[in-house]
């Protein structure tokens, strides 16, 4: 329930309406889509073996054996990989709580008490801090990923 008066509420959308605007002009939109690995970027299979070293070994081969199933299989467990390639793209400066692990198997559409539906993610055991884009794009990516698997796209 918001508990502020109507004008209040619309100058609060509308601040953050221009808010959002100027954050667009620093960082366009068409900026997002580039990405190029950068020169010094660790080598994945090291970068996951570091993140994998808290987890318990005798999983691991388990793990890695789903990985290898398809592109979204190893996009799915290599989110330590993409968060690490993600921090050098451009970012708008809005931080948000991350899921830490958006993809579509993490996702789903759910009904509010007021009986709308939303489409939201499901899974909070890694969340932090970070760049509101980094759901997206690895959200954005595991859709691509999921259509080019099930011959849905081309790019």
């Amino acid at each position: 329930m918001v508990h502020m008066l109507d004008n209040e509420k619309i100058n609060s959308i509308q601040e953050s309406q221009e808010n959002g605007r100027a954050l667009r002009k620093q960082v366009p939109r068409g900026s997002h889509g580039i990405w190029k690995p950068a020169p010094s970027r660790t080598d994945p299979i090291k970068l996951l073996q570091e993140h994998d070293k808290n987890h318990l070994e005798n999983l691991l081969p388990i793990k890695y054996g789903r990985m290898l199933v398809s592109p979204f299989s190893f996009m799915r467990g290599a989110a330590a990989v993409m968060a690490a390639d993600l921090a050098g793209t451009p970012i708008s400066g809005l931080q948000t709580q991350l899921c830490g692990d958006a993809h579509l198997l993490n996702s789903g559409i759910f009904a509010t008490p007021e009986r709308k539906l939303v489409f939201d993610i499901n899974d909070f055991d890694e969340t932090y801090p970070g760049p509101r884009e980094w759901d997206l794009k690895r959200l954005a990516t595991s859709a691509v990923l999921t259509g080019r698997e099930k011959d849905l796209l081309t790019i």
